[in-house]
């Protein structure tokens, strides 16, 4: 995407293209409504003609519909399992706002910046991201209801400002693209890629007609993702400073790469080596990111180029936002403390004694499953 065309025309872009895909999702729920009724109605129609038949005493004619109707059931409850397939539920542990009062406070005050209501739901997870979700309240139908999912490894690798730079880029999705019928628009897009993919795991028969017709729909919303990424990045920039939002992306990008090739296999080697493990990687976390993350220069050179972004990556590269933003690359200032220890410092060994746990269960899961395939090679050989 060309980073020479002006903001106003590219957001102006971003409508344009929401409104189109809107549309599209709708003729293609339609679509699948409308085939999932029409086998409905077969059904009954199937049925009412067995009866039929069984009061004319005709016991094949009455055999041959009531295997219709079979047949058409089961195609109207694999259809509608397709179509009516509800989002998920948020991820995490929920936060009470009692809890974390000074990180609710900030959240208000960035809402009331951006001049939308505040987000009430929040929920701590345990990945390098932190993201906005929309989700209807009774399924796929109701009032949308917003949550914000914060990764606790995220927490620990951003200041207090830079976290609060992360929140207003999130809080500003929701400020210019998800008020109103662009919070209802996003929902029918959402449900419509849902529905694709349902559709495909459901009829793998359908796989390649499928993807033939929705190739072009599915590469306009990786477009349309990553415009919405620019236009959050500006309105964030706006409200933190564009110095501020460039050196939080520069943060997010250099401390995940470091937990993804240093930390977490470091970690995941040491859980795999002990039947018992007695690391603690979620309570460690902060020190494991402190001692191991460096911030010469040379040692992030080759990462900061190598930000380039994958080809069907929802967001733009690194390069790219800090292009638009109008910010050179540079790796920031370390901070004393965390935004971790500022806004979640009470909660911290509940949440990591939490993730801890989970971790703990999956590599003893992780050892359970090699043990089985070195026993299923052993018994192969033989």
């Amino acid at each position: 995407m060309s980073l020479s065309v002006r903001p106003r025309r590219l957001f102006a872009l971003r409508f344009r293209l929401a409104r189109q895909l809107t549309l599209g999702a709708l003729a293609g729920l339609g679509a699948f409504a409308a085939l999932t009724a029409a086998f409905a109605a077969l059904t009954l129609h199937a049925l009412g003609s067995s009866w039929a038949a069984i009061n004319a005493g005709d016991p094949v004619v009455s055999g041959l519909w009531s295997l219709l109707a079979v047949l058409a059931g089961l195609a109207t409850c694999a259809l509608g399992g397709v179509l009516l397939s509800a989002p998920p539920r948020p991820e995490g542990i929920r936060l009470p706002r009692r809890a974390a009062e000074d990180l609710f406070a900030l959240l208000d005050d960035t809402a009331a910046r951006l001049g939308i209501d505040p987000v009430r739901h929040v929920f701590v997870t345990d990945h390098m991201n932190a993201h906005v979700a929309q989700r209807p309240r009774w399924g796929c139908v109701g009032p949308l209801q917003t949550c914000l999912m914060i990764g606790l490894p995220l927490v620990h690798s951003l200041s207090p400002a830079q976290f609060g730079a992360v929140l207003a880029h999130e809080l500003a999705h929701l400020a210019a693209q998800r008020q109103g019928w662009g919070g209802v628009g996003a929902h029918l897009r959402a449900w419509w890629v849902r529905t694709i993919d349902r559709a495909v795991d459901r009829f793998p028969w359908f796989d390649a007609p499928l993807e033939r017709m929705t190739q072009r729909y599915c590469i306009t919303m990786l477009r349309l993702a990553r415009i919405e990424e620019f236009e959050a990045d500006a309105l964030a920039a706006s409200l933190v400073g564009h110095g501020l939002m460039g050196d939080a992306l520069v943060e997010v990008g250099l401390k995940a790469r470091f937990l993804e090739r240093d930390f977490w296999p470091h970690v995941d080697a040491h859980g795999s080596r002990r039947r018992r493990p007695r690391l603690r990687p979620y309570r460690d976390l902060a020190l494991g990111v402190q001692a191991g993350f460096t911030r010469t220069v040379s040692e992030h050179a080759v990462a900061l180029e190598e930000a380039g972004g994958e080809r069907f990556a929802l967001h733009p590269s690194l390069h790219q936002r800090l292009s638009a933003l109008g910010v050179r690359c540079r790796v920031p200032e370390g901070e004393v403390v965390s935004a971790a220890e500022r806004y979640l410092a009470p909660l911290l060994p509940s949440l990591a004694w939490v993730f801890d746990r989970a971790w703990w269960r999956m590599a003893r899961e992780n050892r359970r499953q090699r043990r089985n395939r070195a026993r299923y090679e052993m018994v192969r050989e033989d």
